[in-house]
């Protein structure tokens, strides 16, 4: 979080176009919950080092720059746009890329545009869902699992207890405005035809302002249309023999 917003002060509305975003509070709300943290935290985290940097901003210019922030400061200081941006997006994705090798932009889609709205459909609004879950009755009371990592259609998992065999099963999407375009992958649509009434679409909306969200129970019944498109994509591998 600290460094994020050292990015953001630093490079300013460099670091904005480099992410994809449109504007710090899209920024803010997209990094902060796809941290786990809230996004009033990146928002005071730049405003810490906005005093250091010719950016216009005064930021918190009437106290002295915390110790541990200074630190951080020094030690990261030297790095260049390109160097710091790899950074940042490593703290999503591990190696600087968010995009899988199954997955392109789309055509007349920037990279960095890319990164941002997979962010948002991604960590964001996951984090986003496991912070407002225990207040929606629906899931209040069951115990929740995480399953984005298992492949299996949808990203969490709820029963009454461990041993349950019936569950309801949540995919989460995102969205940076109020409206736009979702897609499912094969093994989403076909969790959401095989579960029905046990499978939630909860779409996170509005990243670019203030983040809200609908719920939408089995969505293939819900009135909304879902249209199979299909795309081609090469992918280009070196093979060796040793």
């Amino acid at each position: 979080m600290i460094l994020s917003g050292l990015y953001l002060s630093r490079f300013d509305k460099a670091a904005l176009d480099n992410l994809g975003f449109d504007s710090f509070i899209e920024a803010f709300n997209v990094i902060g919950y796809a941290l786990g943290s809230r996004p009033a935290s990146i928002k005071n985290y730049r405003d810490e080092f906005d005093p250091l940097f010719p950016n216009g901003r005064k930021g918190w210019h009437k106290r002295a720059t915390r110790d541990y922030c200074l630190l951080l400061f020094e030690q990261y200081r030297y790095l260049d746009l390109g160097e710091f941006t790899a950074l940042i997006k490593s703290f999503f994705t591990g190696d600087g890329t968010l995009l899988p090798e199954t997955e392109v932009p789309a055509p007349n889609q920037k990279s960095s545009s890319a990164f941002a709205q997979r962010l948002a459909t991604g960590a964001a609004a996951e984090h986003y869902f496991a912070s407002v879950y225990p207040d929606i009755s629906t899931f209040s009371g069951l115990l929740m699992e995480n399953t984005t990592l298992y492949g299996c259609g949808y990203d969490f998992r709820f029963r009454r207890a461990l041993e349950h065999q019936e569950f309801l099963a949540v995919e989460v999407k995102g969205l940076s405005g109020q409206t736009g375009s979702l897609s499912m992958t094969p093994r989403e649509y076909e969790a959401a035809a095989a579960l029905r009434e046990r499978f939630f679409l909860f779409v996170v909306r509005n990243f670019r302002e203030k983040p809200s969200h609908s719920i939408f129970r089995d969505p293939l019944g819900a009135g909304l249309e879902f249209k199979r498109t299909e795309r081609t994509i090469l992918q280009i591998s070196w093979l060796t023999s040793v």
